[in-house]
């Protein structure tokens, strides 16, 4: 628009006005048109980001149940070993019971076989006394 002079008649202000407003309504339909004519695009765009989102949720919650199911398989075979070392343990505990009875009991009749011969050392030495 260009500047104004003091001398320009009203109606020639009215008529500059008029015009400057038609080309800034002008613009403003065309920037609508524009708008219009990329909706549909922007509208498809939305919606493939919209899939693309949805689809690597999917993808997460799969990964998550797969994660899941191995983490209670892990449990499971972690229990499954534990027990398994639980029972080992307490056969080898009986085990080594059983070995001090049976090691008690060798020393046990050893002690009384060295009793008796002592005993009967004892008998034979008061016989050969008499």
């Amino acid at each position: 628009m260009p500047p104004r002079l003091d001398n320009e008649k009203f109606s020639n202000r009215l008529d500059t006005a008029a015009k400057a407003r038609a080309e800034m309504l002008a613009k403003a339909k065309a920037r609508v048109e524009a708008a219009k004519a990329t909706a549909g695009d922007r509208n498809k765009e939305r919606l493939a980001i919209a899939a693309a989102r949805e689809e690597r949720q999917k993808k997460r919650d799969e990964e998550k149940r797969l994660a899941a199911i191995e983490a209670q398989k892990r449990r499971a075979q972690d229990e499954q070993q534990r027990r398994l070392a639980e029972i080992e343990a307490k056969a080898q505990a009986e085990r080594d019971h059983q070995e001090r009875i049976a090691a008690q009991e060798a020393l046990e009749l050893e002690q009384k076989a060295r009793r008796d011969a002592r005993y009967a050392a004892r008998k034979a030495q008061k016989k050969k006394g008499r």
